[in-house]
């Protein structure tokens, strides 16, 4: 039971429940008594950010959102998840129309890809929606102020304009919501050219024949789907003995398999000791993560996907005294406040998943903490997804999480070449996972691998976060013919019998 105690839900009250006095004291603290100071100022406008001060101005305080980028919606909107999931729908399209279309009776004489179009596809997305959140601040009173800010002191915020000039922007309340940028490696010099991040992987101006991707994380299985799809030969190099290390074991091995089908290759437990760009690609010096003997990889363009570290440079931290940790994150105690009163961060910049749902999540709980309400964030309740073909999509404990807990489990498995919406539109491949504690019937996790799966793991999260068990699902009329049945199946596997194997 001690084990089963470490895995029941932190509902709000149990996690982020101020004492009374400290909660009275933060929303003194938390109303502007002059007329140019704010109740709050967030600076970064990222998903964290922007979701934190409409938040705030929802909760009638007087909010400044300070962005230095010029346009809102942080790495997430402008060169992140959004673009990326435009690639990721245009590059499917293509492949689809060039691999399935066929069987499907729908054939075409010549086929190709008009790569400046889809490149505009994609920017006019990320343009549309920056412009939305900006007329969400219109419509919620947030002032929006362009330029990089800095503490000057803990209720002061220095912004160096994009315009040219300088403003102070005081408030009662300071959230830092700068997110994360990416992860350097020694050696390797990012050109956004021959080498790239994720940023320059969403904007290159040809389909390169030969790309190397270092990580085998989210971002760069993504964007090596996106332009294997397109033409490229790609090869993926992880220093790691496996793909995606955070992913349940059992799905991991069947998502490599698929990517694999795909013409990906990998390189696991390889490292990149030296990099020669003098010729007309790159060349990559790469050696066992364990020493042994060299080989070089040649590539025209390399995507440098080894992660992402909060971005807190120049912030001023040092000046307020706002204290990291080894990894540069800022600490935080139950209500998101920095050691320094006042001061609070969220997101990113912070320790938990590196996921913009979850900033979002974080901004919304540190504001009503200031405005003196209750928040809560469940960071064991944050689904992960990949957005690659198929999806993988996971909530909960992993099967060696549960292992390594001690905990008496079942698991229900049921794949998706027995659902009968997969094998009609001829996209089966994948299947859900199910654990749930074998005496009680809880669910503890959820794995779901299949061509929707980032929509499909709601319904779990939902179950997770009401304590739900499986047979809950199983009883639960879902439609039929849809992919969503293939969750109830394998919840009846895992209390008891699915129907349709």
């Amino acid at each position: 039971m001690a084990a089963m105690a470490s895995l029941a839900r932190r509902r709000a009250g149990d996690v982020f429940r101020p004492e009374a006095v400290r909660r009275a004291a933060v929303f003194c603290r938390g109303f502007a008594a002059a007329a140019d100071e704010n109740d709050v100022v967030v600076i970064g406008g990222g998903p964290g950010g922007y979701v934190a001060a409409i938040k705030a101005a929802q909760l009638g305080l007087k909010t400044t959102c300070i962005e230095k980028r010029g346009t809102l919606g942080g790495t997430c909107l402008n060169v992140g998840c959004i673009p990326s999931k435009a690639l990721l729908h245009s590059s499917h399209m293509y492949h689809e129309a060039k691999h399935a279309f066929p069987s499907h009776g729908v054939k075409f004489s010549q086929l190709e890809i008009d790569l400046p179009a889809m490149m505009a596809q994609k920017d006019k997305a990320v343009s549309g929606l920056t412009r939305g959140i900006e007329g969400l601040f219109k419509k919620n009173k947030v002032t929006y102020v362009k330029g990089f800010g800095k503490f000057v002191s803990p209720s002061e915020v220095s912004v160096d304009t994009l315009e040219g000039g300088n403003t102070v922007v005081k408030g009662k309340n300071i959230i830092i919501a700068t997110g994360s940028d990416v992860k350097s490696l020694p050696g390797v010099t990012i050109d956004e050219k021959k080498i790239v991040s994720s940023t320059g992987a969403l904007a290159l101006p040809e389909v390169p024949k030969k790309l190397v991707v270092i990580g085998a994380g989210y971002i760069g299985l993504e964007m090596g789907s996106v332009w294997g799809r397109l033409g490229s030969e790609v090869t993926v190099v992880e220093f790691a003995p496996d793909i995606v290390p955070s992913m349940d074991g059992e799905v991991r091995k069947q998502f490599q398999r698929m990517l694999e089908k795909q013409k990906m290759k990998f390189m696991l437990k390889t490292k990149v000791v030296g990099v020669d760009t003098s010729g007309d690609g790159v060349k990559l010096t790469l050696e066992p993560a364990a020493g042994g003997e060299q080989s070089i990889l040649e590539a025209d363009v390399v995507l440098v996907s080894a992660g992402r570290v909060p971005y807190t440079a120049g912030l001023g931290l040092e000046t307020i005294g706002v204290q990291t940790d080894k990894a540069g994150r800022i600490e935080v105690d139950k209500h998101f406040m920095t050691n320094v009163s006042g001061v609070y961060a969220i997101g990113d910049a912070i320790p938990g998943p590196m996921l913009a749902h979850k900033a979002e999540e974080d901004g919304v709980a540190c504001v009503e903490f200031i405005a003196g309400k209750e928040g809560h964030v469940d960071y064991d309740m944050v689904p992960g997804v990949v957005y690659t073909h198929p999806e993988v999509a996971s909530v909960g404990k992993t099967e060696e999480q549960v292992k390594a807990l001690g905990v008496s489990y079942r698991v229900g498995k049921f794949p998706f070449m027995a659902n009968s919406r997969a094998k009609a539109i001829d996209d089966a491949d994948g299947l859900v996972k199910i654990l749930a504690e074998k005496e009680t019937d809880k669910i503890l996790g959820v794995h779901i691998m299949a061509p929707n799966a980032g929509e499909l793991i709601h319904e779990a999260v939902l179950a997770l976060q009401y304590g739900a068990s499986s047979e809950d699902i199983a009883r639960t009329c879902h439609a039929h013919p849809t992919m969503s049945e293939a969750v109830k199946e394998a919840a009846m596997a895992t209390y008891d019998k699915p129907i349709h194997i």
